[in-house]
């Protein structure tokens, strides 16, 4: 008895801890509620809008069509570095090709275009040079970014003026510490895209590989600034050729005919359930206001067990796809359980002999759904990738509700006067609780 207690009381508790994850924040700040990160819903370019720009990649010294798709890989990769490193959540970055022509273009959601630009566009090609024997010219040297190990923002101790801070790998830290011993006293000129950025003086030799990138950043120039040497210079140049901002396709206005939409649907689910399967169906009912809380609020990022999901429409149409799914479970364990009572079985036998017979039939359909989920993940663009990351949380969900919450809810009405009305069950007869 008490452990049954206990359950239902984790049950109330997971729901409750839920619901205060899914109320809008200002909600929240009325009660004082505080979570220990904010939580919200992150919207995708069609739903909120963002940035569309497109370059024209400089291929001349590529002849091979090979050559050219190589080169063309490599530089979506750093682009993806950089936009990932920057944390915005389901970029959409492709390359096209128009004859000769090769173009890459970047969608970022809720990202304004000077800002993806001021990331996206700069080659990050760094130098290092040193002083011409009469100091009137700067002499290249054969230390570059290709010998970065790491960049850091870190900020003066004097001025607090942010810098970056560079560690080279092992071979760039013996080159700089031959640079920098060869050159005491004079400056070393550290160059980013050919521009002189600094040229702070030697004082002595440095032989632990580390740098300081000085250039009056403000904290968003050099953080950008990190990313890109992060994530290596582009392999080759870019040349901008569009831009625009884009707007959310959908608008408020549908996002919140969507919402309306998916509610409806949940409240004629409650209807049927509730109708054809009475007692059984108003439990399955209230677990399943305890799915979507719980569904909702993985989104949000609330649980922490997966990072906060990036909703576009078609994760609308997941979300909602596996609510229906989260009612087939029931369905399948109801109608065992029907067979139980036709065979004069009481409710406590046909509870564990229904959940019993059905839980093969909802393990392979739902293990078949995860795996194409996960297939659609690795492999598919990235709308398909949404839409499986979505389907792949409603569908574990929705097992977790049917096999747990449901269960847990129906074994809490045993030996109680609910089991001894056979009209609460549809049935004219109905067994002993035993």
């Amino acid at each position: 008895m008490k452990r049954k207690w206990l359950k239902l009381f984790l049950i109330f508790l997971l729901a409750s801890g839920c619901l205060i994850a899914v109320v809008p924040k200002k909600y929240r700040d009325k009660t004082r509620i505080k979570l220990p990160s904010d939580v919200k819903i992150k919207l995708g370019l069609d739903l909120q809008g963002g940035s569309h720009i497109a370059y024209e990649a400089d291929l001349g010294k590529y002849n091979a069509a090979n050559d050219k798709d190589k080169a063309m890989e490599s530089l979506r990769n750093v682009i993806d570095k950089r936009v990932n490193a920057l944390g915005i959540a389901e970029p959409n970055i492709y390359t096209t090709a128009f004859g000769n022509t090769r173009r890459i273009v970047i969608e970022l959601p809720g990202v304004d275009v000077n800002q993806a630009k001021d990331l996206i566009g700069k080659t990050a090609n760094l130098e290092f040079k040193v002083p011409s024997t009469d100091s009137s010219a700067w002499v290249t040297s054969s230390l570059t970014g290709k010998n970065l190990k790491k960049a850091n923002v870190v900020f003066d101790p004097q001025t607090n003026a942010p810098q970056v801070s560079i560690q080279f790998d092992s071979e760039g830290g013996k080159m700089f510490a031959d640079m920098t011993k060869a050159n005491v006293g004079k400056n070393i000129g550290i160059f980013l895209d050919g521009e002189l950025v600094s040229a702070p003086t030697v004082q002595t030799e440095i032989v632990d590989g580390n740098a300081v990138i000085t250039g009056g950043f403000d904290y968003k120039e050099a953080n950008n600034l990190k990313i890109q040497l992060n994530a290596g210079a582009l392999p080759v140049n870019v040349k901008l050729v569009e831009e625009r901002t884009v707007g959310a396709t959908l608008g408020q206005e549908s996002v919140k005919k969507s919402l309306f939409a998916g509610s409806l649907a949940l409240l004629f689910v409650f209807l049927f359930m509730t109708v054809y399967y009475r007692l059984l169906g108003f439990i399955a009912s209230i677990a399943l206001i305890i799915y979507t809380l719980i569904v909702i609020a993985i989104f949000k990022g609330a649980l922490f067990i997966f990072p906060p999901v990036t909703l576009t429409l078609a994760g609308i149409a997941a979300f909602i796809l596996s609510i229906g799914m989260a009612v087939d479970a029931n369905i399948l364990i109801f109608e065992r359980m029907k067979e139980e009572f036709r065979s004069g079985k009481g409710y406590a036998a046909a509870l564990e002999s229904g959940f019993k017979r059905a839980w093969p039939s909802i393990r392979d359909s739902n293990t078949s759904t995860l795996i194409t989920s996960v297939i659609l993940i690795a492999f598919g663009t990235t709308a398909i990738k949404g839409f499986a990351y979505t389907l792949l949380i409603g569908v574990g969900v929705s097992m977790f509700t049917a096999i747990i919450i449901t269960r847990t809810l129906l074994k809490s009405i045993i030996n109680t006067r609910f089991t001894k009305i056979p009209k609460l069950f549809g049935f004219h007869v109905l067994g002993g609780d035993k």
